[in-house]
């Protein structure tokens, strides 16, 4: 284990490898595994992958993600009930999500929890569409939830080239 300094043991301990036994072989992976996919929203981090023969294929954990009883990583939303965002969190895994309208967290909201504007913006099965407040099933717990713990620490991260984030970690 990496115990460099404590941000690398952490990161070192929420490692995600698709390699080894019954998994993928890196010099026969191809462009479509290492991909960054729509699934992995709030679950792996886009930013922290190695450079070289394992990029994509060693992936770390979003800051909120965890993996749960089965193997499968989930991440962490709250309930959305008529435009009123509850107290109650759910972690769900990429298939749990499937046609889910799903706010992120940058949605305006009152101080009683409710969806201020009439029209907001959501996700479904990996598109972007504007759909009415009553529609939203979910809202993403925080900002920082797609990303890791060390990629998280990267001031202005989403202002930055992309190229010059993937520098940073």
């Amino acid at each position: 284990m990496d115990q460099t300094n404590p941000l690398s043991e952490v990161t070192h301990k929420r490692r995600l490898s698709a390699l080894g036994e019954g998994g993928l072989v890196k010099e026969r992976a191809g462009f479509e595994v290492r991909d960054v996919h729509a699934t992995h929203y709030g679950r792996i981090c886009p930013v922290e992958t190695p450079e070289g023969q394992n990029i994509g294929l060693i992936n770390t954990l979003s800051t909120y993600a965890k993996v749960n009883d089965l193997g499968f990583v989930e991440a962490p939303y709250k309930k959305v009930i008529n435009g009123k965002i509850s107290n109650e969190v759910v972690y769900l895994t990429a298939t749990q999500e499937e046609g889910l309208f799903i706010a992120p967290a940058s949605t305006k909201i009152d101080a009683k929890g409710n969806i201020i504007e009439e029209f907001v913006e959501a996700r479904q099965d990996g598109e972007t569409m504007l759909v009415k407040r009553e529609e939203v099933q979910l809202i993403d717990l925080c900002s920082g939830m797609v990303v890791g713990v060390a990629a998280s620490l990267i001031p202005f991260l989403e202002h930055d080239d992309a190229n010059r984030a993937l520098m940073g970690p």
